[in-house]
């Protein structure tokens, strides 16, 4: 199986380089060919943002192993457009130091990754530790993810991406369940810095993140030590607040 390893952190990840390892360790390193192509630096954040009116610097630093200068996103169109003499069958994002839960996707280039790769027809897996504080163990979730790559594959479609998150722990085998996202509340607020010259620098900062407490969920899942599995719809699903527009046009 050929298979595209991405991420956000950067091309020098750990997370990145436990995947690989992980695979390599479970499967053998000659039964799976690998590809890692990855931004040459930190992308958090950018969600699903690609390159349109700039170059896309792409360097090879190893064998089936670039890093180039563009979005988490523009990784995987790069691969499948350019870099690649053929397409992946697998796109696997992360591992990402931090959560991406629940609301979390819409501004992860993590989750943007797995996102891109079922645009173009391909499975995609994004892989997120639950967690911002050291030490990290990728460990697990990368193991967890090397021992269900067929079950990836087969379940696979091209209106679904599959979002992961773990607890970080360094135990495994792991539990994992099903899940649905949560509602993440973003305590947000700007602090601005007066510079000399007359302009104002503003940084986004503010309180942790709380999130819904839905049992269920992926948070509520990660919270209670499993490993969440969350298929991510990439159509916009159908609800009731569809028929309250429709009744108030009709009046």
């Amino acid at each position: 199986m050929r298979i595209l390893l991405s991420n956000d952190d950067g091309i020098l990840s750990p997370g990145l380089a436990a995947v690989r390892t992980a695979i390599e360790d479970y499967w053998g390193k000659d039964t799976h060919e690998l590809w890692v192509i990855a931004p040459d630096g930190e992308r958090s954040g950018q969600s699903h943002s690609i390159t349109l009116k700039e170059p896309i610097r792409a360097r090879q630093i190893g064998p089936r192993q670039f890093q180039i200068s563009g979005t988490p996103a523009d990784c995987v169109v790069t691969a499948v457009l350019g870099i690649m003499p053929e397409k992946p069958d697998l796109v696997i994002s992360g591992v990402n130091v931090g959560p991406n839960l629940g609301t979390d996707i819409t501004y992860s280039g993590t989750a943007a990754v797995a996102r891109q790769a079922a645009y173009m027809g391909i499975p995609g897996v994004a892989l997120s530790l639950g967690d911002y504080h050291l030490p990290y163990h990728f460990e697990p979730i990368a193991k967890f993810a090397a021992a269900h790559i067929d079950l990836f594959v087969s379940l696979a479609d091209s209106d679904h991406f599959l979002n992961i998150n773990a607890p970080n722990h360094p135990d495994y085998p792991v539990e994992a369940r099903v899940t649905h996202p949560c509602r993440r509340m973003y305590n947000d607020r700007m602090l601005s810095f007066e510079a000399p010259r007359g302009d104002t620098y503003y940084f986004l900062d503010g309180t942790p993140i709380d999130s819904q407490d839905e049992i269920g969920s992926d948070w509520d899942v990660v919270n209670r030590g499993y490993v969440s599995l969350t298929p991510i719809h990439l159509h916009p699903v159908k609800n009731e607040i569809e028929k309250v527009y429709k009744e108030a046009l009709e009046q």
